[in-house]
């Protein structure tokens, strides 16, 4: 985090608060995620939305198949086995019609 001293604690602290503020103003941008599309399960069982492949424990606990979801970020997939038809990887999503 970027924290500039100048003069007194007090303005250093007016200069946090205003970053934070920028970065909570840049946070409610990026609800729309990266992506949005519909859960589906291929023949090896893995779930994946679009050409993202989705964590399995997570989407198992929390979704089904068919939900509208909202990728919020991702990860190059460290799976060898699932790496050539899933080169990315998500466990950061959410429903579509989810307002969190």
């Amino acid at each position: 985090m970027l924290s500039i001293t100048i003069g007194t604690r007090h303005q250093n602290i007016n200069c946090n608060s205003y970053i934070w503020r920028q970065n909570k103003k840049t946070m409610s941008k990026d609800k729309k995620g990266v992506y949005t599309g519909i859960i589906e399960k291929d023949e090896q069982g893995n779930f994946f939305c679009g050409e993202y492949l989705l964590d399995y424990q997570y989407t198992v606990a929390s979704f089904i198949v068919g939900d509208e979801i909202n990728i919020k970020s991702v990860i190059a997939n460290p799976s060898d086995k699932s790496y050539n038809q899933y080169p990315k990887k998500s466990r950061n999503f959410f429903l579509a019609n989810d307002k969190k």
